[in-house]
């Protein structure tokens, strides 16, 4: 049964059992809600949560679990001839499961027969085939080992969705049951509800934190792998980016993180100042009318798709700066494409990120700090400079980071606007690229994950993390400096 529909039933029983449990406690009370404990509406909440979070509990788990399960059983399959040279167990098991999802999807567009895709076993060579003409993303030849995992693990795993199914649904009635077994007149049904809602709003705010740590830990893995097969010596100490599926790839990482700093110091260099002057203004100069227009406007920038500065890029920053500084200007630009036209573009696109958090961090300077320089004798101008932004100066280092953090993970930009070649060069006339640009390019296409060219977008990843949060600790840190010093 598929997950989605799973989730359906569960909700389904924990809406009927919200009405059993009111039904029954208002006719534990003789019809009359005064002489129960709580409102009716609480014993229908508490059997309606012992239906639906132990049973979702129970899926959630069944989920992360099953997978570690099935590749234990499927890895002890493989043989280790299966294994070719340079590559790894842990490979092969994501050839296998990109195989079954191959014949998964397959048999669900009618490409191939259930029946075919459980026993083909000799013709192996033809099941390659076919799931390349049924547009499934086959890497590799399917060899019969592979191909046997595969089927074992699409049987395995079908199994274990059954039981799940059985069991979450189970689990999901005897909730209701629990719940209709407790309700009467003198259960204190509020309390537990209030104590059940207070625990999945903790369970909520945990959310981004177990997030953050799958994602860091995903990194991890196969950035290990990757560096298993390439050195990392020569990952952060060449100077040459040259992937080749062929052999013989160069993957230095110290091009693509040059291009990454260059692109966002351009960006940096015309949105600060732009994006602070203007909060500045709106701040301290505009008057109400001229704000209330102004600000929302200038916030619009924020919400323009990435897509669109590329574009914006590409056909009008590029052509522009190539009529000035191009063979008929000066003959510094070869074209269009070049780290300063990424920049423009990128530094328009985080003006509002840098105006608008200003904007709202010198509004929140307390106005006495305002009259107490104004009584001594300061001008508007004076005030600005020596007690506004010196106050305001944490939040707009935090600003500032934000929009760097903002710049360093940009990629549609980059592709459209700065072109695709990694280089080490002060000019920002070339063509450069960043970390982002090549992750997405190692991974567009029908890549062997088998290989380091594939593997490397894992520890570009994991290099990007490591920067953005680096930069948030370096912006941690000033805030904490300085907000002592005013608070």
């Amino acid at each position: 049964m598929p997950v989605i529909w799973l989730i359906v039933i569960v909700l389904a029983l924990a809406v009927a059992g919200f009405i059993l449990g009111r039904t029954r406690a208002m006719q534990s009370a003789g019809g009359d809600s005064r002489h129960l404990h709580s409102l009716p509406t609480y014993y229908g909440s508490n059997v309606a949560l012992k239906a639906v979070v132990p049973a979702m509990l129970l899926m959630v788990v069944w989920l992360v679990a099953q997978p570690f399960y099935v590749n234990g059983v499927v890895s002890g399959m493989i043989p280790d001839s299966a294994i070719a040279d340079g590559s790894s167990r842990g490979l092969v098991l994501a050839e296998v499961r990109r195989a079954a999802d191959g014949l998964d999807n397959a048999v669900a567009q009618g490409a191939i027969s259930e029946e075919f895709a459980r026993n083909a076993r000799a013709d192996f060579t033809d099941v390659t085939t076919r799931l390349k003409e049924a547009g499934q993303i086959v890497t590799t030849q399917i060899t019969q080992p592979v191909l046997r995992a595969a089927q074992e693990y699409r049987v395995i795993n079908a199994t274990g969705n059954m039981i799940m199914s059985g069991v979450v649904i189970l689990v999901a009635l005897l909730g209701v049951f629990w719940g209709l077994r407790e309700t009467n007149k003198d259960f204190r049904a509020r309390n537990v509800v209030e104590k059940s809602v207070m625990a999945l709003l903790i369970a909520a705010a945990s959310i981004a934190v177990l997030t953050t740590v799958g994602i860091v830990l995903s990194l991890i893995f196969n950035t290990i792998e990757f560096f298993r097969l390439y050195p990392a010596s020569e990952f952060f100490g060449s100077l040459t980016w040259a992937p080749s599926f062929g052999g013989g790839s160069e993957l230095g990482v110290l091009p693509l993180l040059w291009g990454t700093f260059y692109i966002s110091l351009v960006a940096l260099i015309v949105a600060v100042p732009i994006g602070l002057f203007a909060a500045v203004y709106l701040s301290e100069y505009a008057s109400k009318p001229v704000r209330s227009f102004a600000k929302p406007m200038l916030e619009v920038l924020a919400g323009i798709p990435t897509i669109v500065y590329g574009l914006f890029a590409l056909l009008t920053i590029g052509p522009m700066l190539l009529s000035v500084f191009g063979p008929d200007g000066t003959g510094w630009m070869g074209g269009q494409r070049a780290v300063i036209t990424a920049g423009l573009a990128m530094g328009i696109m985080l003006i509002p990120f840098v105006s608008s958090l200003s904007d709202d961090i010198i509004n929140a300077v307390p106005q006495a700090m305002r009259d107490g320089s104004y009584g001594l004798g300061a001008t508007k101008s004076e005030t600005i400079k020596q007690v506004i932004l010196p106050a305001a100066l944490p939040g707009i280092v935090g600003a500032v980071l934000l929009a760097t953090s903002r710049a360093i993970g940009e990629t549609m930009i980059v592709v459209l606007g700065a072109g695709a070649a990694a280089r080490l060069s002060l000019n920002p006339f070339e063509a450069m690229t960043t970390v982002t640009a090549k992750i997405v390019s190692q991974l567009t296409g029908d890549s062997d994950f088998a290989s380091p060219e594939a593997l490397v977008a894992f520890a570009l990843g994991m290099t990007l993390f490591i920067m953005t949060l680096g930069l948030n600790v370096f912006a941690l840190y000033i805030v904490r400096k300085y907000r002592e010093q005013y608070d």
